[in-house]
């Protein structure tokens, strides 16, 4: 069995088929999946879905890319549903270098104000890192939120940033690009982090894995992301299918 620890069901791309998606994950030995809420649609989608599926978590936060948008009422509201039963992290929150809607500034206090909430809150942080690795380590180090922990999500940097983040008590999670020909570090980390470390995830419905690589992701892909880091350790599917899981398991608090 495989968990999902990160996947937008809440995107509109699903608007037509959530149903049999949902289904296709199941079929595909997929036992639960944590859906990400990242503004006021997506979160408000993101509890529908939770209160609606048994298997279905959520995780609550703002975007770095909206960051500009994010205003103290809405903090108070994902604080308010921290204290939801289904909620079990807050993110996805961190900084993204590569889009400029929202200024470096802005994103970093913002990211900074969802860290001490999580803190508050007792809830794992969920971390969007694009083209901004130094900042984000340095503001988990200043913030302290090695107290808290969380996970790297859809982790793409070096052995040596991945090491540096689980001494701050994060897991790291690998999703589609491990399986690119071309990503030498996602392998890296799958090949050299502990499974003790890792938790798998598709981030769908973006970041589809090979060989479905630019088409529509979806939950039911998991197990190719698990395979290939099966693939690059030399052990079986259902030893990293197991781990994980556990991972995932101990890392959200799932009963």
């Amino acid at each position: 069995m495989f968990i999902d620890t990160h996947v937008h069901l809440n995107a509109d791309q699903y608007d037509e088929d959530l149903v049999q998606v949902i289904e296709r994950a199941q079929e595909n030995h997929v036992e639960k999946m944590v859906v990400i809420g990242f503004d006021r649609k997506t979160i408000e989608r993101a509890i529908e879905l939770a209160e609606t599926y048994e298997f279905i978590f959520a995780v609550v936060g703002w975007h770095p890319v909206d960051a500009i948008d994010c205003t103290e009422e809405d903090l108070e509201w994902i604080e308010e549903l921290a204290a939801h039963p289904k909620v079990v992290g807050i993110g996805e929150t961190g900084l993204d270098y590569y889009w400029d809607k929202s200024p470096k500034e802005v994103q970093q206090e913002v990211f900074r104000k969802q860290i001490r909430l999580a803190k508050k809150v007792e809830l794992p942080i969920i971390i969007h890192n694009r083209e901004a690795t130094e900042d984000v380590l340095r503001i988990l180090r200043e913030e302290n939120a090695k107290e808290i922990g969380g996970v790297m999500h859809c982790f793409s940097g070096s052995v040596e940033t991945a090491r540096e983040s689980i001494e701050m008590n994060f897991m790291i999670s690998l999703g589609g690009p491990v399986t690119f020909k071309n990503a030498k570090k996602p392998k890296e980390v799958a090949e050299l982090i502990s499974l003790d470390h890792l938790m798998i995830e598709t981030d769908a419905p973006y970041l589809a894995p090979h060989p479905h690589r630019g088409k529509r992701n979806e939950p039911s892909y998991v197990p190719l992301v698990a395979g290939e880091i099966a693939r690059l350790k030399g052990i079986s599917i259902e030893e990293v299918a197991k781990a994980t899981t556990e991972n995932a398991k101990r890392f959200y608090k799932f009963s």
